[in-house]
């Protein structure tokens, strides 16, 4: 019979996973971004999160990680821009990419039709994007809008007369874009995950590609890809156990019955708890996930912040506020007081001047909103601010 877990075990293995019950040192960068990669869009997310986790964490310390040293990756990875050590790349990228054109045409939603009407494979249109990318990136950075459209130029004339009308015709995507340039945007999806391009750092409000051999100097290692889904899978359930094969497919982007080519590889070494149902965990994790230190202390987490990412959202929210935590558009970042969820809060910048404004779910115990201030202190130079004031609302 399983072992039963309670929520307060899960919640504390899962912050003591991801580095929010203690602050990591000031060498801890790349162990909080290599947890289960860190996502950075909306853009400075990454920043916020990894602050969270890393002890006076500075704006300098992680330009100079990713400019510089360049031990720090900026990669599209499974829900958009992401931030992880360029030693676990294989992990976050070939550990991401589903084996099947089926699994991948799930993970980049929105470009089957359009393949259809070309009648082309998502393999063959990946293919000829991927036969002209060094020609049009090679020696310089573009975002994906300049990069897209002189792809798709490019791939024209290699079509046959029907599907390049196709191709060439208005597509679905944007007023004025041509359909075929629409597939490629998708097609550099792959191509992130097939570690043929990656972002370099933001100019004003662009997020340009580069060529990761041009970037980091060298090429990243092949690695098996069966080692990178298997150590995918292992990082997940580090963070996010006990979890299930319907929440790992949904937090990857692929479909609950295409688990098998992770969860297959390291079944043998996951152990069943009943959680929510029957869960699975790392074996060599359950003794952590019944002793794991009480959470103390708070944090300003961003929005997409590694933690609320976690697919069962009941275990750390109350269901009646899901709406308000995980929007659309204009996701709020979350208050995290003593490991609990306890509001959300949204900065508004005027001049050199941040304002935080919190609501939270409750009532907030005086040294909590003391916390908090100290927090959005630490938190206003990295929105490049010099000064900060919290408001405190309720719900």
């Amino acid at each position: 019979m399983a072992d039963k877990v309670s929520k307060g075990d899960v919640i504390a293995f899962r912050l003591n996973a991801h580095h929010l019950t203690a602050r990591l040192g000031a060498n801890g960068l790349l162990d909080a971004a290599g947890r289960c990669g860190i996502q950075n869009s909306p853009p400075g997310s990454a920043l916020l999160a990894l602050h969270a986790r890393v002890e006076n964490l500075s704006p300098e310390q992680v330009t100079h990680a990713v400019a510089e040293e360049k031990s720090l990756l900026q990669s599209w990875c499974m829900r958009g821009s992401f931030s992880f050590p360029t030693a676990d790349a294989p992990v976050f990228t070939t550990g991401v990419l589903p084996p099947s054109e089926e699994g991948r045409l799930h993970l980049i939603l929105g470009v089957e039709q359009a393949l259809g009407e070309l009648g082309m494979s998502l393999t063959e249109a990946v293919e000829l994007t991927g036969a002209e990318i060094d020609a049009v990136l090679s020696g310089r950075r573009l975002a994906i809008n300049e990069l897209g459209a002189e792809l798709a130029v490019r791939i024209a004339p290699h079509l046959p007369k029907r599907q390049r009308g196709i191709w060439e015709g208005q597509g679905p995507y944007a007023q004025g874009q041509p359909l075929g340039e629409g597939v490629v945007h998708f097609c550099i999806r792959i191509l992130t995950l097939q570690r043929v391009v990656c972002f370099a750092p933001r100019a004003g409000n662009k997020a340009p590609f580069v060529l990761v051999e041009e970037w980091l100097g060298r090429t990243i290692p092949d690695v098996d890809p069966e080692v990178a889904r298997a150590e995918l899978l292992r990082r997940y359930l580090r963070c996010h156990g006990p979890s299930t094969r319907a929440d790992f497919a949904a937090w990857v982007g692929i479909k609950t019955g295409d688990t098998g080519p992770w969860w297959s590889l390291v079944e043998d070494e996951l152990t069943p708890v009943e959680y929510n149902g029957r869960s699975w965990i790392l074996a060599e994790d359950l003794d952590a996930l019944r002793s794991a230190p009480k959470p103390q202390g708070v944090r300003l987490l961003p929005p997409r912040d590694p933690y609320t990412q976690a697919r069962d959202r009941e275990t750390i929210v109350d269901q009646k506020y899901h709406r308000e935590v995980w929007k659309t558009v204009g996701e709020p970042g979350t208050v995290l007081a003593d490991g609990e969820i306890t509001g959300i809060w949204r900065p508004r910048k005027s001049g050199r001047k941040l304002t935080v404004t919190v609501r939270t779910f409750g009532s907030l115990r005086a040294r909590d909103r003391k916390a908090i201030q100290g927090e959005a202190e630490q938190v206003a130079p990295l929105r490049g601010a010099s000064s900060v004031n919290v408001e405190f609302e309720t719900y």
